[in-house]
């Protein structure tokens, strides 16, 4: 018995050449078990939660497998309560699942509108082989990710522009050292969901205030943040409370800042339109997300401002995507270079504001163990530790 790997190339290509002898069995098995946030979003929690109760079927059986975080064969309430987890920052990685799972391209489904009906094939295995076999393909399902946003590797575009800003109200006041206070943030418009992430500065979680809308389910917290992800069947205004203890004294606006560092910031407004097919990306508009306080004429307003974000996948091998946020369009430059400081990648350009990606490769000289990477602007910098191997 032999074992042998290849990886494929961006277009999904691999071959295994003279490596069967005529007339020998063989077993094709693919893999690819990384980056389980990719493409999965609270926004994939609101078409799952839509399927479960019957609203918008999702309209294929790739997509009921995508939704089948748990690897029960079935997609349940439980299902969200794990993908969102993970969106939370609380896994990272799945428990009981890959980040992909891969189908063969030539099984037709008994019953499409239930895929687990039946074992569906995740190999090809071919017997006394005498000739090429060049229909072994499979179709790759990325799990968690139900409206195809994941990309399937580096060099994909990726476009996440946002059209407009769910802004959240809150009342800014001083706080005392000590202080248990409650903070009540009260969303703008109607949206079928939002996550995001909310920086502590001198500020601890001290409980969340659960509603028949809000349980702690929906949020993740740490030493000095807190995550939220939150999805309803249909549109409702957003809000939630959270009760802070104050470590240090100051001012709430100074203390809490919206961010993307551990869940994306960003929420979803159904466009009237399209609400007759929901699992289509033009079905939504994306939106920002902002604090606002002290709602009128003197407010204050405070969206992501500069990030940048760990690359994804990491430890990486070939290829890897570095992402960043950047409050307003500016001119940028992004280095990667080794433990000794010598520069292996520069990208030099004006970035639009909003999230960016720049996908690092084979560009990069054959090395391995820690790197870093670089992101400067007239105004701000940052690094990040990778790992290549």
């Amino acid at each position: 018995m032999v074992d042998l790997n290849d990886a494929t190339d961006d277009q999904g290509y691999f071959a295994f050449n003279d490596a069967v002898p005529p007339g020998s069995d063989y077993t094709l098995t693919p893999t690819k078990d990384d980056n389980p946030l990719n493409g999965v979003s609270t926004y994939d929690l609101v078409l799952i939660s839509k399927h479960i109760l019957g609203l918008e079927p999702l309209n294929s059986p790739y997509k009921m497998i995508a939704a089948d975080a748990n690897k029960s064969n079935s997609i349940t309430t439980f299902d969200i309560v794990e993908s969102r987890k993970l969106i939370l920052g609380i896994y990272n990685e799945l428990p009981n699942n890959t980040s992909w799972r891969f189908v063969d391209k030539n099984f037709v489904f008994p019953e499409p509108n239930n895929p687990f009906s039946t074992p569906f094939p995740e190999i090809i295995s071919a017997t006394a082989v005498t000739a090429d076999q060049l229909d072994n393909d499979f179709v790759a399902v990325k799990i968690g990710d139900v409206n195809n946003t994941a990309t399937a590797n580096a060099f994909m575009n990726t476009d996440d522009r946002a059209a407009g800003t769910l802004l959240f109200d809150v009342e800014d006041r001083a706080v005392r050292a000590g202080e248990v206070f409650d903070v009540t943030f009260k969303g703008t418009e109607k949206v079928q969901g939002y996550q995001f992430t909310l920086n502590l500065a001198g500020l601890e979680v001290a409980d969340i205030i659960e509603t028949d809308a809000m349980q702690r389910d929906n949020f993740g917290v740490f030493a000095d943040a807190l995550t939220a992800s939150v999805n309803t069947p249909t549109a409702s205004a957003a809000a939630f409370t959270v009760k802070f203890r104050a470590i240090t004294a100051g001012k709430l606006s100074d203390m809490l800042g919206i961010s993307s560092r551990i869940t994306r910031a960003e929420a979803y407004k159904v466009n009237e339109l399209t609400t007759n097919d929901l699992t289509t990306n033009n079905a939504i508009t994306k939106l920002n997300v902002a604090l606002r306080f002290n709602a009128g004429a003197t407010s204050t307003i405070a969206g992501v401002g500069f990030e940048l974000y760990q690359n994804q996948p990491n430890p990486f091998t070939n290829k890897t995507l570095i992402g960043f946020h950047l409050p307003e369009a500016t001119e940028a430059t992004l280095t990667v270079y080794d433990e000794t400081g010598r520069v292996l990648f520069v990208q030099k350009g004006r970035f639009g504001k909003g999230y960016n990606a720049v996908a690092v490769g084979p560009a990069l000289p054959a090395t391995g163990g820690v790197l870093y990477c670089r992101l400067e602007t007239p105004t701000d910098v940052a690094t990040k530790k990778m790992i290549r191997l």
